[in-house]
């Protein structure tokens, strides 16, 4: 395989990075850090064709970022449907396959994300469009759905975000879909976890969404709304076992690390007592720090990101119902944080555990502090 020069040069870098970590002795990899409070780290990846810069296991710079530090792995796009199924009548697990046989080499466990991603927009331009004729057809579609994913990878998937993102923030309720109007959202999300769980009976059955900590109208909105749905699965016996806390947490304001914490923690922890206190497990499954406000000098961003990002990460890991935590990506060049919410200053934001060149960052150091002084966990 021909590297490109970029490629070539950040692969010279990550092999540095590495080899430092292997210096210092294998427990100060962020997945041996985690395993200490019964916990273990991981990072989404993504697929590329060799020779391509991306966040992917085919770029030799950012595999070895992902070996060296990950013990887990999920999928950034390629086991989404709209990924997966270009026409209603064909399945393409090309790619998918491709991240399945490296983790299995590599030894990583997989997580699925997600069987059902609920906004509308993200559906596959057939589903979309798709006029369904009765509640028997929409089922029908889901249930073929679950059934080919699962079958399809039986084991090799120890987790799965089922659903993801029914809520609709600004409201609360159930997303409103041709899918959701056809079953009703209840039974809409009822039958995805029972299929799920008839389907993967080994795997974690886990719903994921974005409520984040933030102080706003939509988080508080949005909060209200998760806590509904999990209150309703348990008192109609839906076979969920997780929530899945995304953590794009968020630097949107000017204000001090200081004063968001302050102003965050209380509400927050109330909220994840009240679903800890329903039973159920938790993740961080997508976490990264949105910098949009932070100062432009890198040093001074660095030191808020990480500081915001541990203040964070403490409350969380303060919960012996947390089990793995993953980040949404490792590397700021790859980070879908820049084409999502750009800076005003357009300088690329800094995110992920490790920069642009795949040098650790104080996130990282930040990532591994939290680790250390974690409790432990279920």
């Amino acid at each position: 395989m021909k590297l490109t020069r970029r490629q070539a040069l950040a692969s010279g870098a990550a092999a540095l990075a590495s080899s430092q970590l292997r210096a210092a002795g294998g427990a100060k990899s962020l997945d041996a850090l985690a395993r200490k409070s019964g916990r273990r780290f991981g990072s989404a990846v993504a697929w590329t064709p060799p020779g391509v810069d991306e966040g992917s296991f085919t770029n030799p710079a950012y595999a070895r970022i992902l070996e060296g530090e990950c013990s887990l792995l999920v999928p950034e796009n390629q086991l989404k449907w709209q990924w997966i199924s270009r026409s209603p009548d064909a399945f393409d697990f090309r790619a998918f396959d491709a991240i399945v046989d490296y983790a299995a080499r590599r030894h990583f466990k997989l997580r699925g994300h997600t069987l059902f991603w609920t906004p509308a927009k993200w559906y596959p331009k057939w589903l979309a469009e798709t006029e369904f004729k009765s509640r028997a057809d929409a089922e029908r579609l889901l249930i073929n759905h679950v059934q080919t994913v699962c079958r399809r990878y039986g084991e090799r998937i120890y987790s799965y975000d089922v659903v993801n993102e029914a809520v609709q923030p600004e409201t609360g309720a159930v997303r409103d879909t041709n899918v959701t109007r056809a079953l009703g959202g209840e039974a809409f999300l009822d039958l995805m976890f029972h299929t799920a769980r008839t389907e993967a009976p080994h795997a974690q059955l886990v719903y994921n969404d974005y409520m984040s900590w933030e102080r706003g109208t939509e988080d508080e909105t949005h909060i209200k709304g998760v806590l509904k749905l999990l209150e309703g699965f348990r008192k109609r016996g839906t076979p969920v076992d997780a929530l899945g806390v995304q953590s794009h947490i968020r630097l949107l304001k000017n204000a001090s690390v200081a004063e968001i914490v302050s102003e965050s923690e209380g509400p927050w922890r109330r909220f994840i007592d009240e679903v800890v206190g329903m039973g159920y497990k938790l993740l961080i499954t997508e976490f990264d720090v949105n910098d949009r406000t932070a100062p432009a000098a890198i040093s001074p961003r660095d030191r808020m990101v990480a500081d915001y990002a541990k203040a964070y990460l403490d409350v969380m890991l303060s919960y012996p119902q947390l089990g793995d935590v993953l980040c949404w990506g490792m590397v700021d060049r790859y980070s879908w944080l820049n084409g999502f919410d750009p800076r005003a200053d357009k300088t690329r934001k800094r995110g992920t555990p490790y920069d642009e060149n795949f040098r650790p960052k104080p996130l990282r150091q930040a990532i591994a502090s939290a680790f250390t002084g974690a409790r432990s966990g279920q």
